[in-house]
């Protein structure tokens, strides 16, 4: 792993602490497919639907899920 991927780890690891979407997204829009992965995660734990239902609008599917399964309680 580069020095480049351990920095954005580090940078995922501790917007996730924060629950800081923005970062994540931004992180995730940069091409990281763990921060996309941590932003749902991070999403759904702090029941942000709007943040799934934009990432279920671009067409991602862990989001949609995980947007069907919150909605459906």
């Amino acid at each position: 792993m580069s020095a480049d991927q351990d920095a954005v780890d580090e940078r995922i690891q501790d917007a996730a602490e924060r629950g800081d979407l923005s970062e994540l997204r931004r992180l995730a829009d940069a091409g990281s497919s763990d921060a996309a992965d941590q932003l749902i995660e991070t999403a759904t734990e702090l029941g942000a639907l709007d943040e799934l239902r934009r990432l279920a609008a671009g067409g991602n599917q862990d989001a949609a899920d995980q947007l069907a399964e919150l909605t459906e309680e």
